[in-house]
C-alpha cells in the first residue's frame, strides 16, 4: 500500500469523525463564559451593582444555548437512526443526476440534483451531501433542503436538493461514491453515512466571445442546399476509370496500361452546384515535451482551448449548413445524443496527445474549418497549408491569453493582500517566471506568421 492509498483511507475514515471545528470553538467559548460567570470577585474590591444582573443574563443565555444544542442533537440523532433503520429495511440509497444549463450570458453551468428516499429531515438540523470522483477528490458540501411528500399525505417520502458544482477541468468525471451527513443546527456534530453512488458526468465547455467567418462546405451528402459557386468534385478511383467506347483516347493513362495491361482514362474535372455538410476539425495534437503533458499550465490551456473550439462550432452551427465534427481521438458516445450533444461530449473528453499529427488528421479536400492551438507543430502546419486554398478557414487559438500576467501592482496585491484561491490564479501569478512562457510565445509568433503568409482564411482568438 503506497502513501496515496494510505492518505485516502485516512481521509475516508475522517468523514466518520463526529466533531467539527465549531465543537472546539463552542467548548472554548463555554469554558471562557463559565470562567467569567463563576470566578470569585477579587478581595477588597466592591462588586458593581449591575454585576449580579449581568451574570444572571449570561447564565440564562448559556442555558438557552445548551437546551437548543440538546434539542438540535436529539432531532439530528432521530433522523440519523431513522434513516439507518429504513436503509436496512428497504435498502434506500442516494440518487444523483447531473444536468447542464446555459444562461443568457452564454455560460454553461453544471448542476447536481440529489434525492434521498425514506428519510426525515431534522427539524433543528440539516442533511448534507458530499461526493467524490476520479482520484478520490471530494466536491463541496451541498444540502438536501426540500421535502417531497406522498400523494394526499403529510408523511415525507424523500428529501431533495439542487446545487451548482464547479469543477477544475472541462472533461468527463468518474463518480466513485459519496457521503450523507446529518448535522445539528449549530454545526457541532456531523454523523456520516457512506453511499454507493456511481456513474459518469462531464463539465461542459463554456461559450466565449464568438468569432464569425464566411465558410462554405466542401462535402455533399444530400442535394438539398444549392451553393452559388460551383464546387470541384474529384473522380472515382483516384480520378481514373476504365476505358469505354466514346472516351477521349488522349486521356488514356499509358503508364497504367504498361504496368497492368488495363486501359484506364483520367476523369475530367467535374463541378457540382450542391454542398450540404460543413466538416469541422479541431486538432488536440501537442508538439511539446512529454514532461509537460500533465503540467498544470497545459491543463488550464486545454480548458481554454476547449471553450474556444466549442464557441467556434456553436457560432458556425447557427448557419444554414449541417455541421460534422471530426474528432482526432476515439470516443464512445451514446447514439441517443443529438449532434450538438455528441460534439460537446467529444470536446469535453478530448485531451492533449502526441499520436495523430495535423497532416494525418486534417483532410483539406473535405474539411472546411480547422482549429489549431499554440502547441501545433510548425512543420506539420506548413505542410498542411501547402495543400489548402482560400476555401479553408483556420482558427488559431493562442493559449497564452489565458495566462496573461497582471500589472506589477495588481500582482503584488494578489500575492500579499489577496492570495489566489484556484489553480488558474496561482499559475497566472507564476507565469511571468515560467520557462514555458518564452517557448509558447515564440511558437505562437511562428504559427501566426505562417497563417498570414498562406492562402487560407485565418482568424486568431
Amino acid at each position: 500500500m503506497n502513501w496515496k492509498q494510505i492518505k485516502w483511507k485516512l481521509r475516508y475514515a475522517w468523514q466518520y469523525f463526529p466533531f467539527t471545528l465549531n465543537t472546539v470553538l463552542c467548548v472554548a467559548a463555554a469554558w471562557y463564559a463559565w470562567y467569567l460567570l463563576y470566578k470569585p470577585a477579587p478581595k477588597g474590591e466592591e462588586p458593581s451593582a449591575l454585576l449580579p444582573f449581568i451574570k444572571l443574563m449570561g447564565k440564562m443565555t448559556i442555558v438557552f444555548l445548551v437546551v437548543l444544542a440538546i434539542l438540535s442533537l436529539i432531532s439530528t440523532l432521530f433522523s440519523y437512526f431513522y434513516y439507518l433503520y429504513m436503509r436496512s429495511l428497504k435498502g434506500s440509497t442516494l440518487q444523483v443526476e447531473f444536468t447542464t444549463e446555459t444562461t443568457k450570458g452564454r455560460t454553461s453551468k453544471l448542476y447536481v440534483n440529489a434525492r434521498l428516499n425514506d428519510v426525515i429531515r431534522p427539524r433543528l438540523g440539516f442533511v448534507k451531501v458530499r461526493l467524490y470522483y476520479d482520484d478520490n477528490v471530494f466536491t463541496d458540501f451541498f444540502g438536501l433542503l426540500s421535502n417531497k411528500r406522498k400523494a394526499q399525505s403529510l408523511i415525507p417520502e424523500a428529501i431533495t436538493g439542487r446545487s451548482r458544482i464547479s469543477l477544475p477541468d472541462i472533461k468527463e468525471y468518474d463518480l466513485k461514491g459519496g457521503f450523507i451527513y446529518f448535522q445539528d443546527m449549530l454545526h457541532l456534530f456531523r454523523l456520516a453515512v457512506a453511499q454507493p453512488v456511481s456513474g459518469h458526468f462531464y463539465q461542459p465547455p463554456v461559450l466565449q466571445e464568438g468569432n464569425d467567418a464566411e465558410v462554405f462546405p466542401k462535402k455533399t451528402e444530400t442535394m438539398d442546399v444549392r451553393i452559388e459557386q460551383l464546387r470541384k468534385v474529384e473522380g472515382e478511383h483516384l480520378n481514373y476509370k476504365d476505358f469505354e467506347a466514346g472516351d477521349d483516347v488522349r486521356r488514356i493513362v499509358w503508364k497504367v496500361y504498361a504496368k497492368n495491361r488495363e486501359l484506364v482514362v483520367r476523369m475530367p474535372e467535374l463541378y457540382e452546384p450542391y454542398a450540404s455538410h460543413l466538416y469541422f476539425y479541431a486538432s488536440f495534437y501537442a508538439s511539446v515535451k512529454s514532461s509537460w503533458m500533465g503540467d498544470g499550465y497545459l491543463k488550464e490551456m486545454l480548458n481554454h482551448y476547449k471553450n474556444h473550439v466549442w464557441t467556434i462550432y456553436d457560432t458556425l452551427a447557427h448557419k444554414e449548413w449541417q455541421m460534422r465534427y471530426v474528432p482526432d481521438q476515439n470516443f464512445h458516445i451514446p447514439e441517443s445524443a443529438s449532434e450538438d450533444e455528441k460534439t460537446a461530449l467529444i470536446i469535453s473528453n478530448s485531451k492533449w496527445h502526441k499520436d495523430n499529427g495535423l497532416t494525418q488528421y486534417f483532410n483539406p479536400k473535405s474539411g472546411t474549418v480547422l482549429c489549431i492551438s499554440s502547441l501545433t507543430d510548425p512543420v506539420e502546419l506548413k505542410n498542411m497549408l501547402e495543400r489548402c486554398d482560400q476555401s479553408t478557414v483556420v482558427y488559431f487559438v493562442k493559449l497564452s491569453n489565458i495566462l496573461k500576467s497582471y500589472a506589477a501592482l495588481n500582482l503584488l496585491l494578489r500575492l500579499i493582500v489577496r492570495p489566489p484561491q484556484d489553480r488558474l490564479s496561482k499559475l497566472r501569478a507564476r507565469w511571468t517566471f515560467s520557462p514555458m512562457r518564452l517557448q509558447i510565445q515564440k511558437r505562437e509568433k511562428e504559427l501566426e506568421a505562417m497563417l498570414s503568409k498562406s492562402s487560407v482564411v485565418s482568424g486568431v482568438v
